[in-house]
């Protein structure tokens, strides 16, 4: 007899599949002084990420401002060059691959959502143009009249009216303008897209509308997402895994519920205090912590663990010894001297 499968094992054998895979990726700033402009030092915005993306997953990734969140994502998308470590996407290492070879292997199948939806948009030129430039690069569509049907798709899928296209970026409000952002991001048919504190710079209404959006628009064309956010309430609504970033080093790693009910990480346990709980079994176990001292520079990291010197369980080795990233089980990953 025939084994019929159904679409929840459908989706969860996908779901094993990564479609983005990080080892040791690395993103130094050279920071240079004088009259002839040497390099004296380097700002380590990121400093040897591993992780992996599982298809169709919604990977949140939270953390301080600076602990190098963006800059990660762009380096993912090879907007920043790496400075060291492999970036494989779906099988193919894309690290060193030359910006005609990025064109060709991979810029339709990973795109990016800015912060600011009003700085990531030309203002020189109307929707219409916006969305048609990404189409006309790649050389999609016969001619400009299947662009603009497919343009006009495009803002119908994002809530928008096909009679926008005549108008420039200042005469949208902020939501419409992430809308037309998320649009940009899809002409292309991408399977991966980066979103880089999408939803910061808007209302908390429309925070919500961009959020069930992006979720609707996931489902419906099994889309992949790197969530970027210092908003831990967003990041809890909308992401199946979470990774926490702090001073360019991810420092715990673990399915949604594992990180916001059990953290394990002193500084995971330091954030979540600060979110306003409202159901009973998160208030349980939850008290404030207060962090002592200032973010370190990230051009003079401390040695050993990089947050021993804010860290109130720190201990001698961590002063010295660099923790290992580890599975502590059930895929919790966590780089901490106190779970080895």
């Amino acid at each position: 007899m025939q084994q019929t499968v159904t679409k929840m094992e459908k989706c969860e054998a996908k779901s094993q599949v990564n479609i983005l895979e990080v080892r040791n990726l690395k993103k130094y700033f050279p920071i240079k002084s004088g009259i002839l402009q040497k390099t004296t030092g380097h700002i380590k915005a990121v400093d040897g990420i591993n992780l992996e993306v599982k298809r169709g997953e919604t990977l949140g990734i939270v953390g301080e401002s600076g602990c190098g969140k963006s800059t990660m994502g762009r380096t993912l998308i090879r907007l920043y060059e790496p400075t060291e470590g492999e970036i494989i996407f779906n099988g193919n290492d894309i690290t060193h691959l030359s910006e005609s070879q990025l064109r060709k292997l991979m810029r339709k199948q990973m795109q990016m959502i800015f912060q600011d939806p009003f700085a990531s948009l030309n203002p020189r030129k109307t929707l219409g143009k916006i969305l048609h430039e990404p189409l006309k690069t790649h050389q999609l569509y016969a001619d400009n009249y299947e662009r603009s049907e497919r343009v006009a798709e495009l803002l119908e899928t994002v809530g928008l009216n096909r009679s926008f296209t005549n108008r420039y970026p200042h005469e949208f409000s902020g939501g419409q303008r992430q809308r037309i952002g998320i649009a940009r991001a899809l002409a292309l048919q991408p399977e991966l897209i980066i979103a880089d504190e999408a939803v910061s710079a808007l209302d908390v209404s429309i925070q919500a509308q961009i959020i069930n959006l992006m979720e609707d628009l996931q489902e419906e064309f099994n889309l992949t997402y790197i969530f970027i956010s210092h908003d831990l309430s967003v990041v809890r609504h909308i992401a199946s895994r979470v990774g926490v970033m702090y001073l360019g080093n991810l420092v715990e790693l673990a399915n949604k519920e594992d990180i916001y009910i059990e953290p394990l990480h002193p500084y995971t346990k330091a954030l979540l205090s600060a979110v306003p709980m409202i159901r009973k079994k998160d208030l349980s176990k939850r008290e404030r912590i207060v962090l002592r001292g200032d973010l370190p520079s990230p051009s003079n990291p401390p040695s050993g663990c990089v947050f021993h010197t804010r860290c109130p369980a720190k201990m001698d080795i961590c002063r010295e010894v660099i923790p290992t990233f580890k599975d502590c089980g059930s895929s919790h990953f966590v780089a901490c001297h106190l779970y080895e």
